[in-house]
C-alpha cells in the first residue's frame, strides 16, 4: 500500500496539481493585498473617502462597542450581528483581477500552443493543378487540353 502511494504521489498530474495549488495561494495573498492595499484606498478616496472594509449594516446590534479598534472588529466583538458588503465588493474586485490575471496567463499558454503546434506541423504539399485557364475566353480548362472547348481556341 505504501508502494501504492508513493507511485500515486509521484505521477506528473499529482505533483503539478500540488505546485499550482501552492502557486495559486500565493498568487491569491498576493492579489488580496494589490486589491486591499493598492487599489481600494483610491477607489474610497475617489468615492468620497469611504473605507470600503468599515460599510456593513448591523442587522442585530449590542449596547456597548468596544473602543480603539477598527469599526468593523469592534462591532464582532461586541457581538453586533452586521451585513458586511464593503468586504463583499472588495472580493468582487479580487475575484475580477484574478480572472482577468488567469485569462492573460491561458491566453499567453494558449498562443504558445498554437505555435508550438505550427512549428512541429510539416508544411501542406502544394498539389499539382489540374486546370488552367484559357487566355481568349478566360475559361477553366483541364490542363493537358490543346484546344479550348468554349471558345475553340488553339493553346
Amino acid at each position: 500500500m505504501l508502494k501504492e502511494f508513493k507511485t500515486f504521489i509521484m505521477r506528473g498530474n499529482v505533483v503539478d496539481l500540488a505546485v499550482g495549488v501552492i502557486i495559486g495561494a500565493a498568487f491569491g495573498k498576493i492579489i488580496s493585498s494589490l486589491v486591499n492595499d493598492i487599489l481600494m484606498p483610491p477607489i474610497g478616496l475617489i468615492l468620497g473617502n469611504v473605507d470600503f472594509s468599515n460599510l456593513f449594516v448591523v442587522i442585530k446590534g449590542a449596547e456597548k462597542v468596544a473602543i480603539g479598534v477598527p469599526l468593523l472588529e469592534a462591532q464582532k466583538i461586541a457581538g453586533v450581528v452586521t451585513w458586511n458588503y464593503g468586504l463583499f465588493i472588495t472580493n468582487i474586485i479580487n475575484f475580477i483581477i484574478v480572472a482577468f490575471a488567469i485569462f492573460l496567463v491561458i491566453k499567453g499558454i494558449n498562443r504558445l500552443y498554437a505555435q508550438h503546434l505550427l512549428g512541429k506541423q510539416p508544411a501542406p504539399a502544394l498539389a499539382e493543378p489540374t486546370t488552367k485557364e484559357c487566355p481568349y475566353c478566360f475559361t477553366s480548362i483541364p490542363i493537358k487540353a490543346t484546344r479550348c472547348p468554349h471558345c475553340t481556341s488553339q493553346l
